[in-house]
C-alpha cells in the first residue's frame, strides 16, 4: 500500500519540539515502512530540517507552517492555509491519514488520487465529525473518543474504528538500579492538566508525613507551546504553600533518551488532568508505564483503556470536594508501600506489548485494508 501521513501546521517531524501526535506518527510511519509499505510523511517546515528527505525508508516532505496561536479561531484559519498549501504536495496514494481540521474536507472529492481518508481523532470531537461524512474512516484513539464520535454521527458507525495510540518509542531496556523517590509529571504545564492541583496535593502529602520525595515537573509553560504561561507557573512554585518542599521544574525536554531517563528514574508518575471534555488518550502515562513508573491519574474515561485501578496504577476523583486531599492520599499510599508499588510497576509494563509500535502499526494496516475494500463515499 501507498500511505500518506499528513500532520498539523504547528509542530515539526521529527518531534524536535515534542508533540504526542508528532512523536507517535513518526514512529508508526517507520514501523509501517518496515512491514513493506510505502510511506510519505508531510509536516511543517522547520529551521534545520530540509524540505525533503528520507528517514529509515520514510519519505518526509515539509510545508510552511506556523507557531501555535493562542486564539482557537486563528488556529483554524492557519490550519486552513496550511492544509491548502499541503494539498499541492500530496502524492498519489491509497490511504491518507490526517489529524488536520480541514484536509478531510479539501481532499474528500479527490480520494481516487490521494487515497481514502482516515481522520485521526485524537481529541474529543466538538461537532466537526459531521463534516467528514465522505471520509472512509473515523479513527478514535480511545473508547471514550469512539463514544463521542458515535454521539455526533451515529449513522456512520460502520466507518468508525478504535485503535489505541502506541508508545512513541520502542520500549527501552529498564534500568536495574533502585528508583529515586521522585513523583514525575510530563506534559504541557497548563491549568487544565491539573498542575495547581498536583502541587497542592504534594504539599498536603508532605504536611501529612511524606518525607524525602521530590515533585518534578517536565514540560513547557510557554503559551506558544500549549502552556499556561511562566508567570502563572512561577506564582504556584513560589507560593507560601510550597515553601520548604522539594519541587523542581525542568522546563521542556524533547530529547527522547533524556525523557526516558526521567521516566526510568521516577517511582511515581502523576497525570491529574482536569480536561474531562478534552482529554482523549494522553501518551505520557503510557510512556511512564513502559518505563516502570507507577501512574496516578484522574478519573477520566480515557485512562480506563489501559490502567486498571489497584493493579497497574491508582485513580483519584478529581471532582471531589477536596481533590488535592484525594490525590495526596494516593501519593501517600504508593510512597509508603514499596511492595505494592513494585507489583503495580510490574503490571504497568504490560503496555510494552499491548501498545508496542509494531503491534499498533499492524492494527492500522488491517484497518487500511478494510478501507480499500469499501467504495469511496
Amino acid at each position: 500500500m501507498r500511505i500518506t501521513i499528513l500532520q498539523g501546521a504547528f509542530l515539526p517531524v521529527p518531534p524536535l519540539r515534542g508533540g504526542a501526535m508528532e512523536k507517535l506518527w513518526f514512529e508508526l510511519g517507520k514501523q509501517i515502512r518496515q512491514k513493506g509499505h510505502s510511506v510519505c510523511h508531510l509536516s511543517r517546515s522547520f529551521p534545520g530540517l530540509p524540505d525533503e528527505e528520507e528517514i529509515e525508508g520514510v519519505r518526509h516532505l515539509r510545508v510552511r507552517g506556523y507557531d501555535t496561536p493562542a486564539n482557537s479561531l486563528h488556529l483554524k484559519l492557519l490550519d486552513l492555509l496550511y492544509s491548502r498549501r499541503a494539498l499541492q504536495f500530496l502524492p498519489p496514494a491509497d490511504i491518507l491519514v490526517t489529524n488536520t481540521f480541514w484536509m478531510p474536507i479539501l481532499a474528500r472529492r479527490r480520494q481516487e488520487k490521494f487515497g481514502r481518508i482516515m481522520v485521526d481523532v485524537n481529541r474529543m470531537p466538538k461537532g466537526q465529525m459531521r463534516l467528514y461524512s465522505r471520509s472512509s474512516c473515523l479513527r478514535a484513539c480511545s473508547s471514550a473518543v469512539l463514544q463521542s464520535i458515535n454521539r455526533e454521527v451515529p449513522h456512520r458507525v460502520s466507518m468508525m474504528r478504535m485503535i489505541p495510540n502506541p508508545l512513541p518509542f520502542l520500549p527501552p531496556t529498564l534500568l536495574s538500579e533502585i528508583r529515586q523517590p521522585v513523583i514525575l509529571f510530563c506534559g504541557r504545564l497548563h491549568p487544565e492538566k491539573g498542575i495547581e492541583l498536583l502541587i497542592n496535593a504534594f504539599a498536603k502529602a508532605c504536611e501529612q508525613g511524606l518525607s524525602g520525595w521530590t515533585l518534578r515537573l517536565v514540560g513547557p509553560a510557554d503559551p506558544a507551546a500549549g502552556g499556561g504561561g511562566e508567570h502563572w507557573l512561577k506564582s504556584l512554585l513560589i507560593s507560601p504553600r510550597t515553601a520548604g518542599h522539594s519541587i523542581e521544574w525542568l522546563g521542556p525536554i524533547y530529547a527522547e533518551k533524556e525523557l526516558i531517563s526521567h521516566y526510568q528514574q521516577s517511582a511515581i508518575f502523576v497525570y491529574p488532568s482536569l480536561a474531562g471534555q478534552g482529554e482523549a488518550l494522553p501518551v505520557a502515562p503510557l510512556e511512564a508505564m513502559a518505563c516502570g513508573a507507577v501512574p496516578i491519574v484522574s478519573d477520566l474515561a480515557c485512562f480506563r483503556d489501559y490502567i486498571t485501578p489497584g493493579v497497574s496504577g491508582l485513580v483519584f476523583n478529581q471532582c471531589d470536594a477536596d481533590p488535592a486531599a484525594r490525590l495526596a492520599e494516593k501519593i501517600l499510599i504508593l510512597a509508603g508501600d514499596p511492595e505494592s508499588r513494585a507489583s503495580m510497576a510490574e503490571a504497568a509494563l504490560s503496555v510494552r506489548q499491548s501498545h508496542h509500535p509494531a503491534t499498533i502499526a499492524t492494527e492500522f494496516l488491517r484497518c487500511f485494508e478494510e478501507m480499500l475494500q469499501q467504495p469511496i463515499a
